[in-house]
């Protein structure tokens, strides 16, 4: 396998940098990663998966989206902006994801696989479905989604988010202070006003993983229609159920006929100690689509 360090710029022309992972033959298959909250493109899970789907033919394609790290520089050829986990605006994911695609594109692949961890598969669902929504022709190259550890995390956040720190949230916006970082203590993170306003407040767009509620139909996730690969683990996962009773309602509730939903005993949020296992699991479910 070869590595190669590229740069594409992401539909609104903001500069991303990540990695290229190559198999030793050409081959017009490809799997872009999508990292979560704060993260990058140098994880150990996402270099075994690479390691692993190459052995049918696959390359990888991971980099650092707009909200990886905490807070950093992102640019384009005329201005630099505040960027990061704390400054993201979670929808701008589309900008990111849409530039990869074509960037893989102009490369020669035209069979392309989308995966997602954490906040990562919540951009993969939401990128998914607006390219639906504007009936575009990229959606004939994506040939399947694989999202791990999708968490409700809007549900998650705003049940956990102090109601006089919202209160503080919006009197700060209210002054024009969107920029500003919120207390220390009302996130698990360093944010802005305006990023922790979006999670407990302004989360419509992304707010489709809704687990604790039994009725819902879940229709965001349901119209995807390629096929569909659903992971969590068991240990200190951001879920409030049980993984297993989780796999089993999500079961029920993805009409997807293409689809592999489950949890990997013994992994915790990341898949620490679990790479290999998981992908093991992601392999054989490309494996099918590839030969199906």
């Amino acid at each position: 396998m070869s590595i190669e360090i590229v740069r594409f710029k992401a539909k609104d022309e903001i500069y991303l940098d990540g990695i290229l992972n190559k198999c030793e033959e050409k081959t017009n298959k490809i799997l872009i990663q999508i990292h979560g909250m704060t993260s990058n493109c140098f994880k150990k899970r996402d270099r075994v998966i690479a390691k692993t789907i190459k052995e049918i033919g696959i390359d990888t394609l991971v980099f650092n989206n707009r909200g990886s790290d905490v807070v950093r520089y992102i640019k384009n050829d005329n201005v630099t902006l505040l960027g990061g986990m704390a400054y993201e605006k979670v929808e701008d994911c589309y900008f990111d994801i849409v530039g990869a695609i074509e960037f893989v594109r102009e490369l020669g692949y035209n069979e392309i696989y989308l995966q997602g961890h954490s906040l990562g598969s919540t951009k993969v669902v939401y990128t998914y479905n607006k390219l639906k929504q504007e009936n575009s022709e990229l959606l004939n190259n994506i040939k399947g989604v694989v999202l791990l550890s999708l968490v409700d995390i809007a549900g998650l956040i705003k049940s956990e988010a102090e109601d006089d720190y919202i209160k503080l949230a919006e009197e700060k916006a209210n002054k024009g202070e969107l920029m500003d970082l919120m207390p220390f203590k009302c996130f698990i993170h360093p944010i802005s006003v305006k990023s922790f306003l979006q999670y407990t407040k302004h989360n419509e767009s992304f707010d489709f993983a809704r687990y604790g509620n039994k009725d819902d139909e879940f229709e965001v996730l349901n119209r995807i229609e390629c096929p569909i690969f659903m992971r969590w683990g068991n240990v200190n996962e951001l879920i409030k159920q049980e993984a297993s009773d989780l796999a089993d309602f999500m079961n029920e509730k993805i009409k997807n006929l293409n689809k592999n939903i489950g949890y990997i005993d013994g992994a915790d949020h990341s898949y620490h100690g679990k790479e290999e296992q998981l992908a093991k699991e992601i392999k054989d479910f490309l494996g099918e689509i590839k030969n199906g």
